[in-house]
């Protein structure tokens, strides 16, 4: 196995597996569980990205509004970088800046979710 290199532009070819999309979306609901945000997902992996990515973009909405300390301190979790998210917004000129957040929060639980099995698979 390679160590994943993943894009914003290639995000999607990796949510192509049904384990791959499940073990994301648990870190997701994981890291935003933490902070008592509440994540779903149906377990429909052919609209996964759609279903976390509307969830995320309405919860980031009202964390901004209402809690701005906890939002920081679920994307801090997260460990998405301003450089990263100003990456985004270059490469997805057509998402507005939630989108992007909630975009990065994907794009960045899915890369923990490669690289440990990634690294899982080497220590094998």
């Amino acid at each position: 196995m390679e160590l994943p290199d993943i894009q914003n532009s290639n995000l999607a070819s990796f949510l192509n597996k049904a384990e791959i999309v499940q073990e994301t979306a648990a870190q997701i609901m994981k890291d935003f569980g933490m902070f008592g945000i509440e994540i779903t997902f149906s377990g429909h992996t052919e609209t996964a990205y759609q279903e976390l990515h509307e969830q995320l973009i309405n919860q980031i909405s009202v964390y901004l509004d209402r809690d701005y300390s906890r939002l920081m301190a679920v994307l801090y979790q997260v460990d998405i970088t301003e450089y990263e998210i100003a990456k985004a917004h270059r490469e997805l000129p057509h998402y507005n800046d939630l989108e992007v957040l909630a975009h990065q929060v994907i794009f960045r639980d899915l890369k923990k979710v490669l690289f440990r099995r990634y690294y899982k698979s080497q220590s094998e």
